[in-house]
């Protein structure tokens, strides 16, 4: 049986370490002045915000499921998706104050919808694949 200490430490390297990067990765692309040319893809970049943010809802729950709160699965889900909805919003309002990007409210609906989806499949497969 692993220790306390050796618990929280396996937690923050599976869980929250790749949240963590992730974050950061959105954070540092959002800085980055907008790819001059992208395929020629109807609502590419909304897709690319959907998955993105989508992957970013799960990594949310995952992390959050090391906390007290994982007893609660809705509030868990809720938390979760309201996390990385709130964390699109933030990576708007940062892309607003960078030059040659723009601030978009259609990429904040992709990127809730992605959340919602993301956090939503991660959960039914957690349940699904529970032994009975």
């Amino acid at each position: 049986m692993p220790s306390t200490g050796q618990s929280k430490l396996r937690n923050f390297l599976i869980c929250w370490l790749p949240l963590i990067i992730y974050c950061l990765a959105i954070y540092i692309q959002s800085g980055q002045p907008s790819p001059e040319r992208l395929p020629n893809v109807h609502f590419l970049d909304k897709i690319l915000h959907f998955g993105a943010y989508g992957l970013l809802g799960v990594f949310f729950f995952r992390a959050y499921q090391t906390l007290p709160l994982k007893d609660s699965q809705n509030l868990l889900i809720l938390v979760s998706i309201g996390s990385a909805t709130l964390y699109g919003v933030s990576d708007e309002i940062h892309q607003y104050f960078v030059p040659f990007r723009e601030a978009d409210i259609m990429d904040v609906v992709a990127n809730t919808m992605g959340s919602i989806c993301g956090v939503y499949f991660y959960h039914l497969w957690r349940v699904q694949k529970k032994p009975a």
